[in-house]
C-alpha cells in the first residue's frame, strides 16, 4: 500500500449516535446505508447504532429502520452488527443530556416494550434494577449488559462500563463507585472516549485507565453525535438544542452531549501523542470489541505515518 504505512484490522464502533449529519434516532434506512459506506472509507468495518432515550414506540420504529438497512447492505459498507440501547433505564442523577421524562424502571416488563433480537447491548443503571432481574434476563438472551449513567459499584452482573468516568460515580476513597469498580475489576470491559483536548477525559485519567486496566479490556468508542464529520454547528438531540464550538458539543447549560470525533480520528489523536503505542490503540478499537462480542470481522485498514486511514481491504 505504501512504503511507510501501518496495517490493522478494521475498526468496530460499538457506541455512537450518528455522524455525517445522520442521527440514528430519526433517520431513514437510506441515511444509515450512506453512513455505513462513508464509515468504511474511514477504516471502520462494523458498528452498533446507538439509540438514546426516546419513547418505546420511537425506539421500536428506529430498530425496524436499522434492520431494514442491515438487510440492504452491500460489500462496500461497514457492517451493521447490532443495536446498542442507551437510555430509558438509566439513573436521573447521572442523566447527562438524556430526557428524564422518558426514563423507565429497569424491568423485564418495560424492556419487552422495545425488545428485539437485533439488540446486542443495553446500557443501564444497575442500582435501579431490582435484584438484577433485567440484567439476568438480558444475559440469558446473549445481550451485553453495560453499566452507564449510574452511581453504583456493584457490577457483578455487568459485562462492561459505558464511557468510563463520564456520567457515572467517580473514584472515591471510602465508597464503592462505578468507576472505581470498573478500574479494579480485571474481567470487566470498559468503554473509553479518548477524543482529546480534555473534552471527555483528561490525559491523566487516560493514563490511569491504560495503566489500571488489562489492555485487552479497553474498548475505544467515539460516542459521536450527528455533528461529527458534518458542517453542522447546532442541532436538536434528545429534545435539547446542541451547540458545537469547534472543540466540543454541549447543551445550552454547558453539559457535554457526546463527542464530535469519529473512531479512526480518536485512534489518530492518541497515536500522535504516543506513536510507539499506535498498534495498542488500534487494537482497542478493533481486536478488543471483536473479542468482546465474539465476532470476526474480515478486512484490513491501512494508515500512513500521520495516522490517517489511507485505504481499506475487505
Amino acid at each position: 500500500m505504501c512504503d511507510k504505512c501501518y496495517e490493522t484490522g478494521l475498526l468496530v464502533e460499538q457506541h455512537f449516535h450518528g455522524c455525517f449529519g445522520i442521527d440514528f434516532c430519526n433517520c431513514s434506512a437510506d441515511d444509515i446505508l450512506l453512513l455505513a459506506e462513508k464509515m468504511l472509507a474511514h477504516g471502520i468495518g462494523g458498528f452498533f447504532p446507538t439509540l438514546a432515550t426516546d419513547t418505546p414506540d420511537n425506539i421500536k420504529k428506529q430498530i425496524a429502520i436499522i434492520k431494514e438497512a442491515k438487510a440492504r447492505q452491500t460489500e462496500d459498507m461497514a457492517e451493521i452488527l447490532g443495536i446498542h440501547i442507551e437510555g430509558i433505564f438509566i439513573n436521573p442523577a447521572k442523566k447527562g443530556i438524556h430526557d428524564t421524562s422518558m426514563f423507565m424502571e429497569p424491568s423485564i416488563a418495560n424492556y419487552k416494550l422495545i425488545e428485539d433480537d437485533f439488540i446486542k447491548i443495553v446500557t443501564l443503571a444497575p442500582e435501579l434494577d431490582k435484584n438484577g432481574e433485567l440484567q439476568k434476563y438480558l444475559t440469558s438472551k446473549g445481550i451485553k449488559v453495560q453499566a452507564g449513567h449510574c452511581v453504583d459499584g456493584k457490577l457483578e452482573l455487568c459485562d462492561c462500563a459505558t464511557h468510563l468516568f463520564n456520567a457515572m460515580g467517580g473514584v472515591h476513597h471510602r465508597e464503592q463507585t462505578t468507576a472505581l469498580t470498573a478500574l479494579i475489576k480485571d474481567d470487566l470491559y470498559v468503554e473509553v472516549i479518548a477524543d482529546g483536548d480534555g473534552v471527555h477525559l483528561s490525559n491523566d485519567i487516560l493514563e490511569l485507565i491504560f495503566k489500571a486496566k488489562p489492555k485487552d479490556k479497553v474498548i475505544l468508542i467515539s460516542d459521536s453525535l450527528p455533528i461529527a464529520e458534518s458542517e453542522l454547528a447546532e442541532m436538536e438531540f434528545m429534545n435539547e438544542k446542541i451547540y458545537y464550538d469547534g472543540t466540543k458539543a454541549t447543551s445550552k447549560d454547558g453539559t457535554i452531549a457526546g463527542s464530535t470525533t469519529i473512531l479512526s480520528k480518536i485512534v489518530k489523536k492518541l497515536a500522535l501523542q504516543h506513536p510507539d503505542k499506535f498498534y495498542e490503540y488500534a487494537k482497542m478499537a478493533s481486536d478488543n470489541p471483536c473479542q468482546y462480542h465474539k465476532i470476526t470481522l474480515k478486512g484490513k485498514a491501512f494508515w500512513n505515518d500521520k495516522f490517517d486511514v489511507i485505504g481499506i481491504e475487505k
